[in-house]
């Protein structure tokens, strides 16, 4: 490698707790077996507020099963789970040896410490100011997470909390490969999470109209690209992979998951919450991903689409992929994972960055579930029913993500034999 040439980077850690499983094991061997971790919202607060969507995607296993008591209480829900991951993802990658000042973190959210920020006001409108808990701010904090697994790593190459709706946890990973190819860190870990199960966002996302109301099924509320589609499934959790350049993973006998190879950050100035009709953004990115990658683009076999199962969104994204792709978007086998783990939001890009690394590792494209009746307006190879063997050989593959306000983020995989 020459001076001037940006090092390889690759993953060799993956941690995530998801409405699917309190691991990335567990979550993973669900998606494949088609299992949808939307349930019935089993809180008192739903009749409380009496809120007109009463579902969501909940985690499979809760955090205080997995953190100690000290924990829960000084960290908000968006932190806890960003620090599960994290563990997870570091024990993964075999917790390198490197030093603090070569170690950073990157890691999004869309909402932050929402639960933390409503229960405090709460406790200054009902109690006075001397019942706010000490740790409030740093608790509500959007940069939470970060400041949390920086601690929990003694990470000192730099924190970053890039917040771009539900494009967070892909543009988390996208700042980690920045870190490393400029020098700035030989290890990040990066990815996104969201605790956003709570009566605000909910009742926000519902008077916008963005969440389907299939309160009476909500296995099948989410179908993504389906004729039926309206709106999302709310979820939560964290996803976290452990970043670092190729000739350390290789020196170190790290296992390899996938190389990551490109990404692509554009926006659409278009609407702050609607995409670009006709996803010139969204298309924008994903070139820009092939472009600086070098990606020949006859390689790209699959895709982890963006999909929220909302009629506009889906729409565009399907334009955006055969803008960017052409003819060989029909040789593309697209994946909606979001059909099973509902929307994690800011966590979704990360959670869908593992999906698209796994499918590479194993070969394997999760399949869509309740895809019924197909939009004829999106013209793209769905993988439904049964999971799909991808190709061998020197594949890429795709994985975007749209947040509100026109974020568009791509990110591009290749698997690393």
């Amino acid at each position: 490698m020459s001076p001037t040439t940006p090092p390889r980077v690759v993953v060799t850690g993956l941690g995530a707790t998801t409405p699917l499983g309190g691991d990335v094991r567990s979550t993973w061997q669900a998606l494949l077996a088609g299992t949808s971790g939307a349930r019935t919202l089993p809180y008192d607060w739903v009749q409380t507020y009496d809120l007109p969507v009463t579902i969501g995607a909940t985690l499979a296993v809760p955090a205080a099963e997995r953190l100690t008591k000290v924990e829960t209480r000084r960290q908000d829900p968006c932190a806890q789970y960003a620090l599960i991951a994290a563990r997870e993802a570091w024990a993964d990658a075999g917790t390198p040896d490197v030093a603090p000042e070569r170690l950073a973190v990157s890691i999004g959210t869309g909402v932050g410490g929402v639960h933390t920020l409503v229960d405090q006001w709460e406790n200054l409108r009902t109690k006075g100011p001397r019942r706010i808990f000490p740790l409030a701010v740093p608790m509500l904090l959007v940069n939470s997470p970060t400041a949390t697994v920086s601690l929990e790593l003694d990470a000192r190459a730099g924190g970053h909390t890039p917040v771009s709706a539900c494009a967070s946890g892909a543009e988390g990973i996208a700042q980690g490969l920045q870190m490393i190819r400029e020098g700035r860190a030989d290890v990040v870990v990066a990815g996104g999470t969201e605790a956003a199960i709570h009566p605000l966002p909910i009742g926000g996302f519902a008077a916008m109209q963005a969440l389907s109301t299939r309160n009476d099924d909500p296995v099948r509320a989410s179908r993504p690209f389906d004729t039926d589609r309206d709106g999302f499934l709310i979820g939560e959790g964290a996803a976290v992979v452990v970043l670092e350049s190729y000739d350390s993973a290789i020196a170190r006998g790290a296992t390899i998951y996938a190389e990551l190879v490109s990404a692509g950050v554009t926006t659409d100035a278009h609407h702050v919450a609607a995409p670009e009709p006709e996803g010139i953004g969204a298309a924008a990115a994903i070139t820009q991903a092939i472009r600086t990658g070098n990606i020949d683009i006859n390689h790209i076999a699959h895709i982890n689409a963006h999909a929220t199962s909302t009629p506009v969104g889906d729409r565009a994204e399907s334009k955006a992929i055969r803008s960017a792709l052409g003819k060989h978007t029909d040789q593309v086998a697209v994946s909606a994972t979001k059909s099973m783990t509902g929307h994690l939001l800011g966590a979704a890009g990360s959670l869908e960055a593992i999906f698209t690394i796994l499918a590479l590792h194993e070969g394997t494209a999760p399949a869509h579930i309740n895809l019924d009746h197909r939009d004829p307006d999106i013209t793209l190879d769905i993988v439904a029913d049964t999971p799909r063997a991808l190709p061998d050989g020197d594949i890429v593959a795709l994985d975007h993500s749209f947040g509100f306000g026109g974020h568009n983020v791509a990110l591009a995989f290749r698997r690393c034999r």
